[in-house]
C-alpha cells in the first residue's frame, strides 16, 4: 500500500533491537500467555455454564457412541440440536481427565488461544509481526470472545475452524497451491459439522481472494476452488452419511430435525429457519430475531450490529474496520493484481461484509454471541489496514484515514461505555483523552514522535479491553450469555434452566435402571443428570416439541423396567408438559412428592 500513499516511504528515528525477531517471538508468546491466562482464570466460577452441552459432555465421557453422535444422555435417546464436533473435543477431553467443570470449559479456552495464535501467523505472513500483534490482541480482547472462549458453546470451535481456513487460504495465495486451498476447504468442512452452514458465510470471501490473486492462470484458479470445494463436502459430508446409513433405530434421533435427519436440521432449524424465521422450517424456527428482547439480537437492519444486544459485544473496532477496509481497497486499487496485502483486505474485509450483513438481517432465532464469528476479521483488518496507513501517514489522505480509524474507535467506545454509566465511569473519559491526544498529534503531524504510536494502540483498545476483563470477572450460565458487567444471563428462547432437588437427586442416584428418570425438556432433563451422573431421558429434546421418544417407544422401555421415574415439571413448547406420554404416566401410576417436585415410580406400575 505504501508505493501508493507517498513517493517513498516514511522512516521513524529509532534504535532498533540487536534482534528484532527475538523480541517478535517474545511477544507473541507474551501474546499467548497473557491470552491463556485472561480465558482460563477463574474458569470454573461459571459451574457448568450451559447445562445444555455440558450434559451432553457427561453423556460422551460415558458412552462412546453418545460421543459420536452428540447425544444428551448416555443412553442415547436424543442429540443435541447442533452437529457433534464441538463435542467431540470436549468429550474426549472428559474421558481423559474426568467430567468436571473444568473440562467441561477449558477446551473453549484452550481453543481461543489457538485462535488467537493463528490469527497471528496468519497475518505475519502479508502484513508483518506488529499487524500481527496487534491483530491478535484486539481479537483477544473483543468481549465476545472473551465470553465465548470461557463457555460451552459451539462457536469457540467454529471460530478456530474459521481462522484456520483464512490461514490455509493466506497460504494458497503465496504460489497458487491447490493443497493448502483443499486444507481451507477442510476446515471449512469440519466447521459446519460444528455450526453446519454458519461456517458457509466465510466462504464468499476465501474463494473472490484466491480468484482475484492467485498468482496462476484463470482456469487453474478455478480448478484449484473446484478441489477445495470437493474438500469441503468430503469433510462435512462423511458425518451426514454416516448417520443416514446408520439404522436409526441403534442411534440417537437427531434433535432439532423434524424427521430424524441431519441433513434436514442443517437446511430447516439450523438453516433457513435462522435466516428467514418461520418460514425455514424446524422447531423453534420461529423469528425471534426481530424481537427487542437483548438476548434474541433487537431489531433486524443495518444498525444491528451496533445497537444494544450486539453492540457492547462485537462493534468497539467495527468502524475502525469498515473505515480501513475502504481506504486500503481505494489505495490499492491500482496495484498488481496478486498483491498481497490487498488479497488479505479482500479475505478478512469480505468475511465481516457477508457475515455482518446476514447477522443484521437474519430474522430468525438469533443471539448476541454469534457475533465472535466476526472477531477475527475485524481484528484482522484493523491490524492490516491500520499498519500500512501508518507506514504512509507522510501522505495527507492516507494519514486522514488512519486519524478517522482513530477517532471513530474512540468515540464510539465512549457511546458504547456511556450504556452502562454505573460501571467504571471514569473510563470512557479517558478514553475520550487519550482519543484527542492521538487525534492532535496525527492532524498536526507530529509522526517522529515515539509515544504516538503506543497511544494509537491505547486508543484502539482501551475501551474494547475494559469490557473484555469485566467479561472475564463475570459468571455466566444459560443459553444466552452476554459479555461485560451486564447482569442479564441464561434462560433461552422462553426457557427455565432446569432445577433438581436433593431428595430427587437421591432417588435418580438410586435408581437401578438404564435411564435414572425421564422429563420434558433438555433443559430439566441436564439440570437432572448433571446432578445425579444418571442419565435422564430428555422427552422432546431442547424445548419439548421433538417427536422421540415416541409414547410407544416410551411405553416400551417403561414395560422392559429401563426408567426409573418421571419427574413432572419440566419446561418446553410443542408438546409441553401436557404431552401424550405426561398423560399416560399420571393415568397409569401414583403421582408422589420429593423436595416439592411432583415424580412417578416407573417400576411400580
Amino acid at each position: 500500500m505504501t508505493a501508493t500513499l507517498a513517493p517513498a516511504p516514511v522512516t521513524v528515528p529509532q534504535q532498533q533491537p540487536r534482534d528484532t525477531k527475538t523480541v517478535h517471538r517474545s511477544a507473541f508468546l507474551g501474546l499467548l500467555a497473557a491470552t491463556a491466562v485472561l480465558y482460563l482464570w477463574n474458569l470454573t466460577a461459571s459451574g457448568y455454564g450451559n447445562e445444555f452441552y455440558a450434559a451432553a459432555t457427561q453423556a460422551a465421557s460415558q458412552s462412546w457412541k453418545a460421543l459420536l453422535f452428540g447425544s444428551l444422555d448416555p443412553g442415547n435417546t436424543i442429540t443435541v440440536d447442533k452437529p457433534p464436533a464441538f463435542l467431540w473435543v470436549s468429550g474426549l477431553f472428559a474421558k481423559a481427565f474426568g467430567f468436571s467443570s473444568w473440562t467441561v470449559l477449558a477446551p473453549q479456552a484452550l481453543e481461543g488461544v489457538a485462535a488467537v495464535g493463528l490469527l497471528y501467523a496468519t497475518v505475519k505472513r502479508t502484513s508483518g509481526p506488529v499487524a500481527a500483534l496487534f491483530a491478535g490482541a484486539a481479537f483477544a480482547l473483543t468481549p465476545v470472545a472473551v465470553l465465548m472462549f470461557r463457555f460451552n458453546l459451539p462457536d469457540a470451535l467454529l471460530v478456530l475452524l474459521m481462522v484456520a481456513a483464512a490461514y490455509c487460504t493466506v497460504r494458497a495465495l503465496e504460489k497458487a497451491n491447490p493443497l493448502w486451498l483443499a486444507l481451507a476447504g477442510s476446515a471449512i468442512g469440519f466447521a459446519f459439522l460444528t455450526k453446519m452452514l454458519q461456517a458457509f458465510l466465510v466462504l464468499p470471501a476465501l474463494a473472490l481472494a484466491y480468484l482475484v490473486a492467485a498468482p496462476t492462470s484463470p482456469l487453474k484458479r478455478l480448478l484449484h476452488l473446484l478441489g477445495a470445494g470437493v474438500a469441503v463436502v468430503v469433510s462435512a459430508g462423511w458425518f451426514i452419511a454416516l448417520v443416514a446409513l446408520w439404522p436409526a433405530d441403534s442411534r440417537p434421533y437427531i434433535g432439532g430435525s423434524t424427521n430424524d435427519s441431519l441433513w434436514e436440521l442443517a437446511i430447516g432449524y439450523n438453516g433457513l429457519g435462522r435466516i428467514f424465521g418461520s418460514s425455514g422450517g424446524g422447531p423453534g424456527g420461529g423469528g425471534m430475531g426481530g424481537n427487542g428482547n437483548i438476548g434474541f439480537g433487537g431489531e433486524t437492519g443495518i444498525g444491528r450490529l451496533f445497537g444494544a444486544s450486539m453492540g457492547p459485544e462485537i462493534s468497539w473496532l467495527l468502524p475502525a474496520a469498515v473505515i480501513g477496509l475502504g481506504a486500503g481497497l481505494w489505495f490499492l486499487r491500482r496495484a498488481p493484481r496478486t498483491d498481497r496485502t490487498r488479497a488479505a483486505l479482500i479475505v478478512w474485509g469480505g468475511w465481516v461484509l457477508v457475515s455482518g450483513a446476514v447477522f443484521s438481517f437474519m430474522s430468525g432465532i438469533t443471539h448476541p454471541y454469534y457475533t465472535v464469528a466476526l472477531a477475527p476479521a475485524i481484528a484482522a483488518v484493523v491490524g492490516i489496514a491500520g499498519r500500512e496507513l501508518w507506514r504512509g501517514r507522510g501522505h495527507f489522505p492516507a494519514r486522514m484515514a488512519l486519524t478517522a480509524m482513530v477517532a471513530a474507535t474512540g468515540v464510539w467506545g465512549f457511546i458504547l461505555l456511556d450504556r452502562t454509566p454505573d460501571w467504571t465511569p471514569w473510563l470512557r473519559w479517558v478514553l475520550l483523552a487519550v482519543t484527542a491526544a492521538a487525534v492532535f498529534a496525527l492532524v498536526f503531524g507530529l509522526n517522529g514522535r515515539r509515544w504516538l504510536a503506543a497511544v494509537l494502540v491505547v486508543a484502539a483498545l482501551l475501551g474494547t479491553s475494559g469490557y473484555a476483563f469485566a467479561t472475564a470477572a463475570t459468571t455466566h450460565s444459560g443459553s444466552i450469555p452476554l459479555s461485560g458487567p451486564r447482569s442479564q444471563q441464561g434462560g433461552g428462547m422462553g426457557m427455565r434452566e432446569g432445577t433438581s432437588s436433593t431428595e430427587v437427586v437421591q432417588l435418580l442416584k438410586a435408581a437401578g435402571t438404564e435411564w435414572a428418570a425421564a422429563t420434558v425438556g433438555a433443559q430439566s432433563a441436564a439440570s437432572l443428570q448433571l446432578a445425579s451422573g444418571r442419565s435422564v431421558i430428555a422427552i422432546g429434546g431442547w424445548n419439548g416439541s421433538d417427536p422421540a421418544p415416541t409414547l410407544d417407544e416410551f411405553k416400551a422401555l417403561v414395560a422392559q423396567d429401563k426408567v426409573g421415574y418421571y419427574v413432572e415439571g419440566g419446561g418446553g413448547g410443542g408438546r409441553g408438559g401436557d404431552s401424550e406420554i405426561a398423560e399416560w404416566v399420571a393415568a397409569n401410576f401414583q403421582a408422589m412428592t420429593a423436595g416439592g417436585q411432583t415424580i412417578y415410580d416407573l417400576t411400580a406400575g
